[in-house]
């Protein structure tokens, strides 16, 4: 029996097909119907319900029909071998963005590495591999500078219906960054023997994040910071160097949780209103500034941690014996502590910068 030699038509179709995932007869189906439209545009006023395209898959040969009768104008090969072309090409392309917004899906949750493309207004474009994702104004760190060709790593937050189909929403304020980042750089939180419980962030200037670990043995908190602070480090580079990082340790107690959320300060001694969900605390009134933070920024997210209004109290640090003042010399009355709420800090830090 002889062989049958296939046409470049049918060798380019089964090319195209197996290679993107196109199926065969789809494609034929869509490129008939296509054909159609191209035969009533020439002929207007026909109704397509009593036509019918015949294509010949070896060749591509096409025919038009009216019921038995073969109506196809001369020369119309031609046009059909240009229709067929586009609705392969459009067909691929259809099924390619299908197949890579399908894969991006899977991905949502997780980080990847793109490069800053361009600018579309307030928005900037992002090179991923397969596809450009989109990072809005609100997914942009404020402080943070961007420039074209800058590579850098994105937690894909979502993909969303937009004005031209489905868009690759990447962020670099969301959580997950810093999740992922950990994740990335700490092989004790990818294995799952220390767990992050909380992270709260005002992203470009601070993080906290809270660490625990159920197994004897493991330090949570210096998991994370590494020797001489390299794997926290290698983190705040991945954010640009901006923004600093305080990983505490979780605890069920809550008295112990809100001094260690108050970190870095130090001699933190706290009582709770639990109805009322209040926790007063009393620093050294040396430490008092560190404790609020700049603009209040540290008690504001011990706040977001714990979920307990903060109101701060400076005392004096009790002086040793030989340090204390000789008999002889006038006796100063002591002051007494200076009452400080988180409410009246942030009004007075919002008041001095406005002056």
């Amino acid at each position: 029996m002889p062989a049958i030699q296939r046409s470049e038509f049918a060798l380019a179709l089964n090319q195209v097909a197996s290679e993107r995932g196109v199926e065969i007869n789809v494609v034929l189906e869509t490129v008939k119907n296509a054909i159609l439209a191209a035969y009533r545009k020439d002929h207007p006023g026909i109704e397509l319900e009593n036509y019918r395209a015949e294509l010949n898959p070896n060749t591509g040969e096409t025919h038009i029909f009216q019921g038995d009768k073969d109506v196809t104008p001369p020369g119309f090969g031609r046009i059909a071998a240009q229709t067929a072309k586009q609705v392969i090409l459009q067909k691929i392309r259809e099924k390619e963005k299908e197949a890579i917004i399908s894969d991006y899906k899977i991905k949502i949750g997780s980080i990847i590495n793109g490069m800053i493309l361009r600018f579309a207004g307030p928005n900037i474009i992002v090179d991923i591999g397969k596809a450009e994702a989109i990072m809005p104004p609100q997914e942009q760190i404020p402080n943070e500078k961007y420039h074209l060709n800058q590579r850098l790593g994105f937690y894909l937050s979502d993909i969303r219906q937009g004005s031209k189909g489905e868009e690759i929403i990447v962020s670099r304020t969301d959580n997950g960054l810093i999740q992922g980042l950990f994740k990335r750089e700490i092989p004790e939180v990818m294995q799952g023997s220390v767990q992050i419980k909380d992270i709260v962030r005002e992203p470009g200037n601070r993080s906290k994040v809270a660490v625990y670990s159920g197994q004897p043995g493991i330090d949570p908190v210096g998991s994370c910071v590494g020797q001489k602070g390299v794997r926290v480090q290698s983190i705040i580079q991945e954010l640009g160097g901006l923004e600093k990082i305080d990983i505490i340790q979780w605890s069920e107690d809550i008295k112990t949780y809100i001094a260690q959320s108050l970190s870095p300060a130090k001699n933190v001694t706290v009582s709770i209103d639990e109805k009322e969900k209040i926790a007063h605390v009393s620093v050294p009134k040396e430490e008092l500034s560190l404790t609020i933070g700049k603009d209040g920024q540290n008690v504001r997210l011990a706040y977001k941690l714990t979920h307990y209004r903060i109101e701060i109290e400076g005392k004096e640090t009790p002086q040793l014996e030989e340090e204390k003042v000789a008999p002889s010399t006038p006796v100063v009355e002591e002051k007494k502590p200076q009452e400080i709420t988180t409410d009246s800090l942030i009004k007075e830090s919002v008041e001095a910068k406005n002056n």
